[in-house]
């Protein structure tokens, strides 16, 4: 990644953390929302409804999210993603399939990347964002 980044992207860690306060990594996630330098994806958001556990929550989690900057797989992302997946494994990384689609486009975006997951430093060309 080159260049000055355009944001950040959070994974899905970083999220529950956020929306099970009080947390630190929380806090640092609501300043770049408050910033606008926060981005979301539709493997996140998939992957925060899946564990959704009251109409309260689903609101919670919607409405902090709808503004938010928004990345989306197209065509040639998907078949990037399918080439970085294919180059790790060939490494003998497997990845799982949700982090190579976030990877796909915190490259494709220039955003870094912020999470807790540390397989995540194996992926050339993310960037990860350091609280």
């Amino acid at each position: 990644m080159s260049g000055k980044s355009n944001g950040i992207l959070a994974d899905t860690c970083i999220w529950i953390e956020f929306f099970k306060q009080p947390s630190s990594i929380g806090d640092v996630l609501e300043a770049r929302i408050i910033e606008d330098s926060i981005w979301v994806c539709g493997v996140v958001m998939y992957e925060l409804a899946q564990g959704i556990k009251s109409d309260h929550e689903r609101s919670q989690i919607f409405t902090t999210v709808a503004n938010l900057a928004y990345a989306e797989m197209s065509k040639t992302l998907w078949q990037q993603a399918g080439y970085l997946s294919s180059s790790l494994r060939k490494k003998g990384l497997t990845i799982p399939f949700s982090d190579i689609l976030i990877a796909a486009l915190s490259i494709e975006h220039n955003l870094q990347v912020f999470t807790l997951d540390g397989h995540f430093k194996e992926i050339p060309g993310v960037t990860l964002y350091k609280a």
